[in-house]
């Protein structure tokens, strides 16, 4: 895996082969981030990055300077290798939790720019991370929450959607907070 653009751009990144992961291709990455770019300004955005397995999206966004970006997984292999990688690269704006993503959602008082959730393809209950975003208000006034999923998903049906983005096997739903009706 590399850090595409930014201030450590084609860094690569050697995770552990035991991480129980699955990264963002780097071609779905690239044009995750092209969209991004085009929405957002990168150096003005606090990033809730959940199941960050590698950390592969939480280094994106800290190398294009964002103000701060909140890694979550529950395997605490992952969160070491994060913390490490982070500290080996200079990203102080990376905290990286050990925690449920679910769980989290729930007790979270903090609210983000961008929330980019990458959880396991097969796990059960993938469809109530946008319901809780959203009834949480996680999402600062026209913050995205994007969803990578298998294609097996079609959440253009719940409140908040935006578009849904397909590069080969990744597909990411796009959920924006609503600011009319806030």
């Amino acid at each position: 895996m590399r850090i595409i653009s930014g201030t450590h751009k084609s860094r690569q990144i050697h995770a552990p082969k035991n991480l129980p992961v699955r990264p963002t291709t780097d071609i779905a990455k690239e044009a995750l981030f092209n969209i991004l770019i085009n929405n957002f300004d990168l150096e003005d955005v606090q990033v809730l990055d959940l199941f960050a397995g590698t950390g592969n999206i939480t280094y994106e966004f800290a190398s294009r300077g964002a103000l701060g970006v909140t890694s979550i997984d529950k395997d605490l292999r992952c969160v070491n290798f994060i913390r490490k990688t982070a500290m080996d690269l200079g990203f102080e704006a990376i905290l990286s939790f050990r925690s449920d993503a679910f769980r989290f959602l729930k007790n979270s008082e903090n609210t983000y720019d961008i929330i980019f959730c990458d959880p396991p393809y097969e796990l059960e209950g993938i469809e109530e991370i946008p319901v809780s975003v959203f009834e949480r208000r996680l999402l600062k006034d026209e913050g995205w929450l994007i969803l990578e999923h298998s294609r097996d998903y079609d959440f253009s049906k719940l409140p908040g959607f935006l578009q849904q983005r397909k590069y080969g096997k990744v597909n990411f739903s796009i959920f924006k907070e609503n600011t009319e009706e806030a």
